[in-house]
């Protein structure tokens, strides 16, 4: 396993994948237009990354035949940058690492590092963030945000069409992933470039590093950072919107 380089970041700036269309939700707009509390969730989201002191800019993943942004009250923001989203959440990421490729200062390429999260994910917190850029500030690579799994976990099988527990699965050392998840700028960009050449699975920006031999750090996040991915999902981030 080939470590990342061990420097501190100078900058990060945050990529929000926000091309998808949701199709859980079974709603009539990609769910993250949907409304909470008389905002979209793309924009609470970009309220909470644009409002922290030390995310320096961010880079927007949208869908080229996207009606929506441009009501959102980012669309024109000096700090928020549009790029085309791609057919797969990991194309939408490389569509913003190599923008940020060509528009960047060379000398800033090898210190810059990108948090890139879920457009869904509108109740993260500062805290968290701050934790996350702490650890990676501290350790030199990168790391995600997670929750250690606190529920039993049973592996199961399908027959006849139905399912069955097959076994319980030891629980001690799994983690759900979350986001944001950080990474230096380049090393994400060069992994995904790899990844797409190998035609790996890339379920997340943590998998494609994996895959490149780098070290991803695990730090624990708040349970109430939940990713809005079914209709119930909306209530509780709400409640959580307006508890803040």
């Amino acid at each position: 396993m080939t470590q990342q380089s061990s420097f501190n970041p100078q900058q990060f700036i945050a990529i929000v994948p926000a091309a998808g269309v949701g199709a859980r939700m079974q709603a009539a707009c990609p769910k993250q237009y949907l409304s909470i509390d008389n905002k979209s969730i793309l924009d609470h989201t970009l309220s909470v990354l644009q409002s922290h002191p030390r995310i320096k800019r961010i880079v927007c993943a949208i869908s080229p035949d996207d009606g929506y942004f441009g009501d959102s009250v980012f669309a024109h923001h000096q700090q928020v940058t549009r790029v085309d989203g791609g057919v797969e959440r990991a194309d939408s990421v490389f569509n913003c690492l190599h923008y940020l490729t060509n528009h960047l200062p060379k000398a800033e390429l090898e210190c810059t590092w990108v948090m890139v999260h879920d457009a869904a994910r509108p109740c993260l917190s500062g805290a968290d963030i701050d934790a996350l850029i702490d650890f990676v500030q501290h350790q030199g690579h990168g790391a995600i945000l997670a929750t250690p799994v606190r529920d039993t976990m049973k592996r199961a099988s399908t027959e006849n069409g139905q399912n069955w527990v097959s076994h319980t699965e030891e629980r001690q050392h799994l983690w759900h992933a979350l986001t944001p998840q950080c990474f230096p700028l380049m090393t994400l960009y060069r992994a995904l470039q790899q990844a797409f050449e190998r035609d790996a699975t890339i379920t997340d920006e943590a998998s494609a590093i994996e895959g490149f031999g780098g070290y991803v750090g695990l730090v624990e996040g708040q349970m109430s950072n939940l990713k809005i991915t079914h209709p119930q999902d909306l209530a509780l981030a709400e409640l959580i919107i307006k508890a803040r």
